[in-house]
């Protein structure tokens, strides 16, 4: 896009600086006669201005077209890095001789060109790479020049040139480009070249801008996840952490306590992950760490605590934007997730979450009205899936939301439906994006933010603006310290002027800004690769399902439900970007524990058991192993043949509700009913209340061995017959033996009146004999035996004989 933009024409230098400028002009306008004239070497020579004696002693210059670098100017620091008059300028580094041959008479000085006219050019000169002496102007006085040794091949040698600012002879304010340059004699040359260049930039700027623009800058504290869905046995549910890695990010020296200690000292906005909080606060007291198969207990409480102090101290007076939490993936929700039912959910319930997370642990109420998607980069999807949970502010970037303006446009701008899209600067938001461990690419990138910021405030334009810079979400320690370096050099305000994100996201419009939001084909293709599979939406939908379908059986709902909530709202981050290998391994463990934790209440398993009598009561038992009760489940145990046995009646299925106190098993009775002999194989189910099916089912045989209702009336047809058979024989033998005066038993017959001999009757009442009145009475047969006996609650086992 054009943004080479015109620069007031004021002119705020000094007069004395004017003039000297005008005198060097003047000096050097017979030499700019000569190259008019002709390419003579002569004039190649004096292109750099010397004085009298440097200039008598200087051996002559090749043309630096044809040079070659043959030795590397290393950059280490740079300071003042936004001088003022007065200051001194010293520039430390170091040189090394990557040529073959050893270089000798080699000195090394400065070399200052004119100033850039804006951005573009700013991005140009950047990018241009060995020496050019028309664009990189001349060098300065020679007692600035630093004589150095010979360098044989492979060998360094440090540097440090000092030069006040007053001779580097800027001119207007603005941004001029700044070289080092190693000058050197190589062997059988005649003359000499430079063979060694590195380009930086210089803001000038000693005086204030009198119409500065407002300038924010974005503070992410963001991590990785570090919890898992795990909880320990005990009543404090101790978390359980992955490793020990974070302790490492919170220690002074590592990236979180360096961007607590630097964010401190500077006028940021903090963007903070509520997850990181929530680990770091849960590793103040009591964890344990997965070590293998078992867990150890965590040693960094102390470290945890320190850090939390720390960052609560130092966003006193600043703003605090919270992202939902575990920052999910918004482009990859968007593009993937929202068409996998619940997906869109979580991110609400992420935003609530958000919000009491960093209320309960910095004490500070958050701003919540921002979506930051990864790289700024949005499309219309992303903005729509951002607002669904009530954010009304996206932070974009101008690479992703284009102006085609002369100038840099305010941040700010209305997008449609009540949203404003927050555009942070792409060139300042990337200035620190590659490694910062080597001092050169720190001091190279923390001039070039420098210069593009004075560049930006300089640019001729009507009315406030607000500049953002959204720098990338996990900065390095190193990075860290670059970033702050260069927040720290316009803390003065001489060019910018600070404010937080949220008085940024209401200046008022730029009219001529861009407000198309692109359309989803024109999302970067190398962010889409980065992106969550639609695998990984189906995976949380699966876990979130077992969840809900887990946590409606507990008595204590919260012990379960939050620690797997929250794990499921980071299988949703940001953080998984580039690395799916690691993604699908969180997800597989959250999966795992989940299961093992929901196959605490099960089944005993049993095996065939066998019924003796008609009817009978089958016990099924369910065992809960959990630390707290459980309730609301059914148990429904069916037969799969009602005709040979039935339960309840005459019917093939039955239910119990079930509740189970922790750590104790439940013995549960169904009646049964046998009707035929055979095998009928039955099936025991957990139930939810809702009628959803809990575990896994259990199956078991019963063996009816209990005789048929026909079979029965045959047997008691048998007995009746033979029992009127034995009383006929009683009655016949009583009969044989009635001549003699007592039966065969030596009781007397009771047929009736004996006749006597005379042929009358014997009295109708006789007296018993003492045997007769002592004999017993058979009476009637006993009643058949019931068909069960008294119920027992203990559980059936293996092969077991139920006849109850």
């Amino acid at each position: 896009m054009a943004e080479a933009a015109a620069f007031r024409r004021t002119t705020r230098s000094p007069a004395r600086r004017w003039l000297r400028r005008t005198g060097a002009w003047l000096a050097t306008a017979p030499l700019a006669v000569g190259v008019l004239a002709g390419p003579l070497a002569p004039v190649a020579q004096a292109a750099e201005p010397m004085s009298a004696p440097a200039a008598q002693s200087a051996p002559q210059t090749a043309p630096a077209a044809k040079n070659a670098r043959t030795v590397d100017v290393s950059l280490n620091t740079l300071t003042p890095s936004a001088p003022r008059e007065g200051d001194t300028l010293t520039i430390t580094g170091t040189v090394t001789n990557k040529g073959k041959q050893t270089v000798k008479k080699a000195d090394i000085g400065l070399r200052v060109g004119p100033a850039l006219s804006g951005r573009t050019a700013i991005d140009r000169a950047a990018k241009r790479a060995g020496y050019d002496p028309g664009t990189d102007g001349s060098g300065i006085d020679g007692k600035y020049t630093v004589k150095l040794p010979a360098l044989a091949s492979g060998i360094s040698h440090d540097f440090s040139i000092s030069v006040p600012v007053d001779d580097l002879d800027l001119g207007a304010d603005g941004v001029y480009p700044v070289g080092v340059a190693l000058s050197g004699q190589p062997p059988n040359a005649p003359y000499q070249d430079v063979l060694g260049f590195q380009r930086t930039f210089l803001p000038w700027q000693p005086d204030a801008l009198g119409d500065k623009p407002q300038f924010t800058y974005l503070w992410p504290l963001i991590s990785s996840a570090h919890l898992t869905s795990d909880v320990g046995e005990d009543e404090q549910r101790t978390p359980v952490f992955e490793d020990e890695e974070l302790a490492k990010e919170l220690a002074p020296s590592g990236r979180l306590g360096q961007l607590v200690s630097l964010g401190s000292e500077l006028p940021v906005t903090w963007v903070v992950d509520p997850d990181l909080l929530a680990t770091v606060d849960a590793m103040t007291r009591n964890y344990r760490v997965k070590n293998g198969t078992e867990t150890v207990p965590g040693k960094n409480q102390a470290l945890a605590k320190q850090w939390l102090s720390s960052l609560q101290a130092a966003i006193q007076d600043d703003k605090v934007i919270a992202l939902p939490y575990a920052d999910p993936d918004l482009a990859s929700l968007a593009h993937r997730g929202k068409n996998v039912s619940g997906s869109l959910s979580h991110l609400q319930q992420a935003t609530e979450v958000a919000e009491r997370t960093v209320e309960t642990v910095l004490h500070v109420e958050p701003s919540m009205d921002f979506a930051w998607p990864v790289e700024g980069a949005i499309d219309s999807s992303i903005v729509d899936v951002a607002t669904s949970a009530g954010a009304s502010n996206v932070i974009a970037r101008s690479d992703s939301l284009e102006d085609d303006l002369q100038y840099t446009a305010s941040a700010a701008r209305p997008i449609g439906g009540g949203t404003t899209a927050v555009v942070a600067d792409a060139r300042l938001s990337k200035a620190f994006q590659s490694s910062m461990l080597h001092s050169e690419a720190s001091t190279l990138a923390v001039q070039q933010f420098l210069a593009q910021s004075l560049a930006v405030a300089r640019q001729d334009h009507d009315g406030p603006r607000s500049i953002v810079v959204a720098p990338q979400r996990v900065p390095t320690a190193a990075q860290a310290q670059a970033m702050a370096h260069a927040v720290k050099q316009l803390s003065d305000e001489r060019w910018t002027q600070q404010v937080d994100l949220v008085a940024a996201a209401e200046v008022k419009p730029d009219e001529a800004a861009s407000r198309q939001v692109p359309s989803t084909s024109r999302y970067p293709a190398h962010l889409r690769k980065q992106e969550l599979t639609v695998r990984t939406f189906e995976d949380i939908r699966a876990t979130q399902t077992a969840l809900d379908k887990f946590t409606v059986i507990l008595t204590a709902r919260d012990r379960v439900e939050t620690p797997f909530s929250r794990a499921i709202d980071r299988e949703m981050s940001n953080s998984w970007r580039g690395n799916r290998t690691a993604a699908a391994e969180y997800r597989t463990d959250v999966e795992q524990s989940l299961r093992a934790l929901t196959g605490e209440v099960q089944l005993i398993e049993k095996s065939q058991i066998t019924l003796s009598g008609r009817s009978a009561t089958i016990p099924v038992t369910v065992q809960n192993r959990l630390l707290q009760d459980v309730d609301n489940l059914v148990l429904r145990l069916s037969s799969d043949n009602a005709a040979r046995l039935s339960l309840d009646g005459d019917k093939g299925v039955a239910e119990r509700p079930i509740e189970v106190k922790a750590g104790h098993s439940q013995s549960v009775k169904f009646d049964a009913l046998a009707n035929a002999n055979g095998q009928v194989r039955m099936t025991a189910q957990l139930y939810t209340e809702d009628n959803k099916p809990y575990g896994e089912k259990m199956q078991f045989t019963v063996k009816v061995s209990e005789a048929t209702p026909t079979v029965l009336l045959v047997i008691a047809g048998g007995v009746l017959l033979l029992v009127l058979a034995g009383v006929r024989m009683y009655t016949q033998r009583k009969r044989a033996g009635g001549s003699g005066p007592a039966g065969e038993n030596g009781s007397a017959a009771d047929d009736g009146p004996e006749p006597t001999p005379d042929g009358g009757t014997a009295p109708e009442e006789t007296q018993p004999s003492k045997d007769d009145a002592e004999a017993p009475d058979p009476g009637q047969p006993s009643d058949p035996t019931p068909d069960t006996g008294p119920e027992s609650g203990n559980p059936s086992v293996a092969g077991e004989k139920v006849d109850r």
